[in-house]
């Protein structure tokens, strides 16, 4: 069924639902006060490259070695979000024993040098166990774990049933 679409309606369907959700998110930051931490902030890069990908996929519309090209920095940018993602629902479910409040993205990319920063990030300090909002029982983490993982679903069945019909 995937590979009846063409490698540009896929991008840029990839494209409108990666900005979609990135658009929701702003919406829960600046319009409900939602402050993202350092974990969902993360994501939230991982799904902008996700979604440039599925743009230049769609303006391109990449056939033979380029359209793997694309398919792999696509799962590489899902495989490191859902990474994250996985990290903070796993952070979540099992908060650490002492929360600790730790500084924010902005803050700590400027007081420190990258280096010392990224690890400090992706640690998860404080805020990033918090559940601030659900939908159907699933925290934003749970989520954009669920969506990092149909990317990644999408994209292999893709490629297995373009093989098949190229055979």
């Amino acid at each position: 069924m995937l590979s009846r679409l063409s490698p540009r309606s896929l991008g840029l369907a990839l494209f409108s639902l990666c900005a979609a959700l990135l658009a929701f998110g702003l919406y829960l930051q600046h319009v409900k006060g939602i402050e993202p931490c350092p974990m969902c902030i993360m994501q939230r890069y991982a799904m902008a490259a996700c979604g440039l990908i599925g743009l230049l996929a769609g303006l391109h519309n990449p056939r033979g070695r380029s359209l793997y090209l694309y398919a792999g920095l696509l799962g590489l940018a899902a495989l490191a979000g859902g990474g994250v993602a996985a990290r903070q629902s796993w952070l979540q479910w099992f908060p650490p024993a002492v929360s600790e409040c730790g500084p924010g993205l902005e803050y700590m990319l400027e007081s420190f040098p990258l280096t010392s920063a990224l690890p400090m990030i992706f640690r998860g300090a404080g805020d990033c166990s918090a559940i601030d909002w659900t939908f159907l029982g699933l925290s934003i983490a749970n989520w954009s774990f669920v969506v990092f993982a149909l990317i990644l679903i999408s994209l292999a069945s893709f490629l297995l049933q373009r093989r098949k019909s190229q055979a």
